[in-house]
């Protein structure tokens, strides 16, 4: 498949997304969210939260919405419902932070740590803080502070906020 072959299947994966953020940013933030949240392999049946969620039950790419045990998805239902859940976070993120509209690499990784640590948490942080006072620099490496689970470092944590970070820190505005 060629690189534009990928991109546009990718695209494909996270339609809604793509029409509310743009492609580039849909792509960023749908790889990013699958690979961290399921390493790449989707979990078609609800399972009991991982290291930095116990307890919480989980389902496809890190999925926690009206998920019970036993519940069981496809493939195809878990792309349709990651791309609804990821579109969920798109105006709570760009309300905590206007200056992201139009920045796909900091809209993308402000995206993922949302998803991940809520959007509530998003608009209260001081990466949204930073962000919207035009810290572009200091906004993308706060995004390290949120490292921790039950008050613990978490090494997968650590890996992906270096991950989001690298994507935020990418083409950022003058």
């Amino acid at each position: 498949m060629t690189d534009d072959r990928a991109a546009l299947s990718r695209v494909n994966r996270w339609p809604k997304l793509a029409a509310a953020i743009g492609a580039t940013a849909a792509i960023i933030t749908g790889t990013t969210v699958t690979k961290w949240e399921s390493g790449g392999q989707q979990h078609l049946e609800a399972y009991h939260g991982a290291a930095d969620a116990p307890g919480i039950w989980t389902i496809c790419d890190g999925d926690t919405l009206n998920v019970k045990p036993g519940d069981r998805e496809t493939s195809a239902g878990c792309a349709v419902r990651v791309d609804k859940r990821l579109v969920s976070f798109v105006a709570p993120v760009l309300k905590a932070a206007p200056t992201l509209k139009g920045h796909p690499y900091q809209l993308a990784a402000s995206i993922s740590l949302a998803y991940n640590i809520g959007a509530a948490n998003f608009a209260t942080s001081t990466v949204a803080r930073r962000f919207r006072a035009g810290d572009w620099v200091g906004a993308c490496t706060a995004f390290a502070m949120w490292n921790r689970a039950n008050g613990k470092v978490v090494p997968g944590l650590v890996n992906r906020r270096t991950d989001e970070i690298k994507i935020c820190l990418t083409e950022l505005p003058k």
